[in-house]
């Protein structure tokens, strides 16, 4: 029954993407305030540019020959006397572009790509979605894309950020920022904000951060710096950068080592490190027993110092030594204190948005009682098990919650870390919170909470042998429909589907009303009510 909702909702999606096609002038909204849009890890192309011909070629994100040119273009070492990561090739320098006002650093990672897109969209929907609102890229609407492998306070990041920030602002005729910021991004947007409060204050109006990590994300983390990540899933894993490849980078990244559990926070459930190792008992019979070990985030450093310390990388031909590096997980506590000790500037709105209702790693586990972990150097081969609590699949609803601010409004979302970007309730949220166009009539002003319908979130009942569903969803589009008296005018269309019963399935009919309102401002407004009957056999 759900089904033939469904099929009227994308029947109707596409009808609204083949009008809106035909649209040659996009609807631009200049008063509004602009926006800027920052990433978290691994959210911006990366280009390599070669010291001696000046050619600059994409290598994060790209799919053809995507492991090799990762290994010699962006493979790092990190310098303890500056606190950079620099790249092993000493003929290449890794770059940001800047094309698009900085948005197309950030909005498709892969621009090639033309099969499983999705898998490499970023800000993509939600650019959009505000170009829908009336923002105009290089006006109202910017990015900054930024070098993901360097530390969040890294100053040559803090004084592009302040240059940013300040550009943006002339660009937009000297009005206020509001910032928006994902994962990573909002550590990022935090250390700028403790360590230059008065530009933060000069230039920014509202900072929304959405799905930070403010105080880690300690399972996630902890398995990636022992087994590396996978940044993409499914079959284009066959060709794109190996987890191996990847482990290698991270280990010289002290954006990651940031990313580890916060010392300075208080957990309900403190995040463990449990391995399961053979231990020889102590009645002098030299037999052994398996029990399990539980480290705390600051016991198990001795861990990650073992189990990586004959961790090696083959680079040209050198083999270089790539251990556990105190050199960095100092330069990391010190950006967990000035993150720790940032404070809001009075004039400056805060909201953070943080997803939930995913399992979410918060501890890991290696071996069991069958196969116990014998030597910590092979730990890397070993198969993390979580330990999950509420999330959005990548940070914990606890760490993501705990941004120490006076925020306006923390609101949770059901969804995933990345796919909360093109989630139609954040949208909502934001031009509520961004205020663009008028009030929204869900939007409950009293605690500063959302609640909103999602396309498939259906009221259903059984009554008398019938299974009722219903559902309501709206859509925003610019037109190119004038209306001769210079009124609103609103237009009201029918639309039904019907399944025959069978053996299998009941019998179901769906009906819609499709009502059009166009507006004096070139957009239109349209609503969506339909009800599913089903009726048993």
């Amino acid at each position: 029954m759900a089904l033939l909702l469904e099929e009227i909702i994308r029947s109707v999606e596409t009808f609204l993407k083949l009008k809106n096609s035909t649209q040659t002038t996009p609807y631009v909204d200049p008063n509004l305030d602009p926006v800027l849009l920052v990433p978290g890890i691994a959210g911006s192309i990366l280009n390599a540019v070669d010291h001696d011909s000046g050619k600059e070629e994409r290598v994060w994100v790209r799919i053809f020959g995507a492991d090799h040119e990762f290994r010699t273009k962006m493979w790092s070492r990190f310098d303890p006397s500056t606190g950079k990561t620099i790249t092993l090739d000493a003929n290449t320098s890794i770059v940001v572009p800047q094309d698009r006002a900085g948005l197309l650093a950030i909005d498709v990672l892969d621009p090639d790509m033309m099969v499983g897109r999705e898998s490499v969209f970023y800000f993509h929907e939600m650019i959009v979605e505000m170009l829908g609102w009336g923002f105009e890229e290089g006006k109202t609407l910017f990015g900054f894309g930024f070098d993901f492998r360097q530390s969040n306070r890294l100053q040559e990041i803090m004084d592009l950020f302040a240059e940013k920030l300040e550009s943006v602002y002339k660009a937009s005729g000297e009005k206020k920022i509001n910032v928006i910021s994902h994962s990573m991004g909002g550590l990022l947007v935090k250390c700028f904000m403790s360590l230059h409060t008065d530009i933060f204050e000069k230039y920014v109006q509202n900072w929304i951060a959405i799905a930070a990590p403010f105080r880690g994300a300690p399972g996630y983390i902890t398995s990636t710096l022992l087994n590396g990540m996978s940044f993409v899933n499914g079959w284009e894993q066959n060709f794109f950068v190996s987890k191996w490849s990847m482990h290698q980078l991270l280990i010289e990244c002290p954006s990651i080592y940031e990313l580890m559990c916060c010392p300075y926070f208080k957990w309900e459930l403190p995040p463990v490190l449990e391995l399961w190792r053979e231990k020889e008992s102590n009645d002098g019979a030299g037999t052994s027993g398996v029990v399990l070990e539980s480290y705390r985030s600051l016991e198990s450093l001795e861990v990650f110092t073992k189990s990586l310390s004959d961790n090696k990388a083959d680079y040209n031909g050198e083999s270089i030594d790539l251990p556990f590096n105190w050199e960095i997980m100092e330069w990391a506590n010190e950006t967990k204190r000035v993150l720790h000790s940032a404070k809001l500037p009075p004039k400056v709105k805060f909201y953070n948005i943080y997803g939930t209702n995913l399992e979410t790693p918060h501890s890991v586990c290696y071996g069991n009682e069958k196969m116990p972990v014998k030597d910590l150097t092979n730990l890397r081969y070993f198969q993390p098990t979580y330990i999950c609590v509420d999330g959005d699949g990548t940070v914990p609803v606890e760490s993501a919650m705990a941004d120490g601010l006076e925020a306006v409004a923390r609101v949770g979302v059901p969804g995933e870390h990345r796919g909360i970007l093109n989630d139609h309730r954040v949208f909502r949220m934001l031009k509520q919170w961004l205020n663009v166009g008028e009030p929204d009539p869900f939007y409950n002003p009293i605690n500063d909470y959302v609640i909103l319908p999602t396309s498939l979130e259906m009221e259903e009942h059984h009554e008398n042998g019938l299974e009722v569903a219903s559902v309501k969803e709206s859509w925003d589009f610019t037109s190119d429909d004038n209306n001769d008296n210079g009124t609103a005018a609103s237009t009201v269309s029918s639309i039904s589907v019907s399944r025959p019963g069978d053996d299998q399935n009941p019998r179901a009919e769906a009906r819609a009303t499709l009502t059009v309102h166009s507006q004096n401002d070139g957009r239109q407004h349209v609503e969506l009510n339909a009800v599913s009957v089903s009726v048993d056999a």
